[in-house]
């Protein structure tokens, strides 16, 4: 994959008793096919996908919930590394247990995955067994040069910088949303935001409360634009979802 640029938007917004949220998005080029996917016309938004096999027997963490054959087979139709598909598709899964109403798409997450970090690719990163991505991913400093200023807020504890803020792991979580959003999507005691079962997870907790009814056009548009609220960040989301529905379509047969 190409790198095409670095984009950062800052999103802040009030949920419950005025915790404000922001996120910083690094936007790559989406893994789209010029031969199929890039002669469709722009989507508005993405409707469900296939939804995702669960285990007959999960363990411990959101990607246990995945059938592990199911998961081979999306990752070869996607071209999505298969650890992020069972992350992505383990999300969809517990949130659809613990709150129906939400109806939030694998695809959707990995379409978001894609497009911050290349599914924690960027940079030649890879994701462990474990879930955690090496070597880690941070955006570039928030310093106000040419991009939004948001000084310090962790002492580097978070991002690795005592200077400015940066956006961290594979969802490009910035430290005072992943202090709002922090969870521990692999069970094993450890909030990480540069693990993908964490920061997947904890990007499906604030996509669902900040909008509902992902499986509809206004419920989608509604839950992307809190967390980046660009129109093309958007659509770049909405054309990488679409392009993995339509490749787990035509696996399908």
């Amino acid at each position: 994959m190409q790198r095409r640029g670095v984009i950062v938007a800052v999103i802040a917004g009030v949920i419950g008793l005025a915790v404000v949220i922001a996120s910083v998005i690094l936007v790559l080029v989406p893994r789209v096919s010029p031969s199929t996917d890039a002669a469709a016309p722009a989507p508005r938004w993405a409707p469900s996908g296939p939804a995702p096999v669960a285990a007959t027997a999960p363990g411990t963490g959101i990607a246990t919930l995945v059938d592990a054959t199911w998961a081979a087979s999306a990752a070869a139709a996607t071209g999505i590394p298969a650890r992020a598909v069972l992350a992505y598709a383990g999300a969809a899964l517990s949130k659809q247990a613990s709150m129906p109403q939400c109806k939030l798409s694998w695809t959707t997450l990995a379409a978001i995955g894609t497009v911050e970090s290349s599914n924690g690719q960027h940079g030649g990163s890879s994701i462990g067994a474990d879930g955690t991505v090496r070597p880690p991913i941070f955006g570039v400093a928030l310093n106000g040069d040419g991009v939004a200023l948001i000084p310090d807020s962790d002492q580097g504890t978070i991002d690795g910088d005592a200077t400015a803020d940066r956006a961290v792991g594979p969802m490009q979580l910035i430290p005072q949303t992943w202090r709002n959003w922090h969870t521990d999507g692999n069970g094993d005691g450890v909030e990480d935001p540069r693990n993908i079962d964490d920061a997947v997870m904890a990007t499906t907790n604030y996509l669902c409360r900040a909008s509902t009814a992902l499986d509809t056009e206004k419920g989608w548009r509604g839950a992307i634009a809190a967390y980046n609220s660009a129109d093309s960040y958007l659509g770049k989301v909405a054309k990488t979802a679409v392009a993995f529905n339509r490749r787990m379509a035509a696996a399908a047969g």
